[in-house]
């Protein structure tokens, strides 16, 4: 079991959406917060309202696609608050269009924010909970990273990267026989703003409930946390079904392939 209370956690993306629902659960459960964003805006709301009910509360607006910056933050956060415990990797950004439609810039801000971000992070946090033999790294992935999904080709590919990635290092920290935990987590659509527009017939996850799943996930130090549990059949189903019958279930029964054709998302993503 990984504890909570009287750690010091550090959220990505933890002004809004799950990472300030996932903030405010740890802190009342006990943990120094540090929340990491880029919107100003938002993150001085939340620390203006995090702080009127909570004392260890911590903000700072950075670009965590920018690894210069990534750094020199870590450094300022080593100093001012101390190395975090627990990293739970969660901001992240979509690209709803066809991919010959992405721009290059598409490309790499997605691949730089969804993936190589949680790596920047890990490597400023990773050696610390190594010689300390404690910690834990949360990835925030989506169940994008295990399936194909038209409209969304980047945002998969980023996923999948996340998720290759995250399992790996959990493998690298047994193989080690270090006490740091990784757990990678694969959630459908979630209704936060993020996927406006999106039509399925799978019921979109409500913010408050995944939120609570990924703390108890962390707590049980478990290795992947999939929502709806249908989701964990999928590489199942990959394995043992035709291609063709697999897109044909996919696709065109559950219609997952066509979830995106009215994607909106948030004005400032799309």
């Amino acid at each position: 079991m990984s504890r909570i209370d009287g750690k010091i956690v550090l959220i990505t993306g933890g002004a809004s959406g799950i990472g300030k629902i996932m903030g405010r659960m740890v802190a009342e459960k006990g943990a120094s917060l540090i929340i990491w964003d880029i919107d100003q805006g938002s993150l001085d709301a939340t620390l203006l309202e995090f702080r009127s009910q909570f004392s260890d509360v911590y903000g700072y607006r950075v670009d965590i696609s920018d690894p210069e910056a990534v750094h020199s933050m870590a450094e300022r956060v080593r100093s001012e608050v101390g190395n975090p415990d627990i990293l739970i990797n969660n901001a992240g950004i979509v690209v709803g269009r066809y991919f010959h439609e992405h721009a290059v810039r598409d490309i790499d801000r997605t691949i730089d924010i969804n993936t190589k971000a949680q790596m920047y992070l890990a490597l400023e946090f990773l050696s610390s909970m190594i010689e300390r033999n404690c910690g834990h790294i949360c990835n925030v992935a989506s169940s994008a990273g295990l399936i194909s999904n038209p409209k969304m080709s980047v945002y998969c590919a980023s996923k999948w990267a996340s998720c290759g990635w995250s399992d790996s290092l959990r493998i690298e920290m047994e193989m080690m026989g270090k006490d740091v935990h990784v757990t990678t987590v694969t959630p459908y659509y979630i209704s936060t703003g993020m996927f406006d527009g999106v039509r399925s017939v799978i019921p979109l996850l409500e913010p408050a409930a995944v939120a609570k799943k990924i703390i108890r996930g962390i707590e049980r130090n478990k290795i992947f946390v999939s929502m709806p549990w249908s989701v964990r059949f999928v590489r199942f189903g990959q394995g043992v079904l035709p291609i063709r019958f697999f897109d044909w279930f996919i696709g065109r029964k559950l219609g997952i392939y066509k979830t995106m054709d009215h994607f909106k998302g948030r004005k400032k993503e799309a």
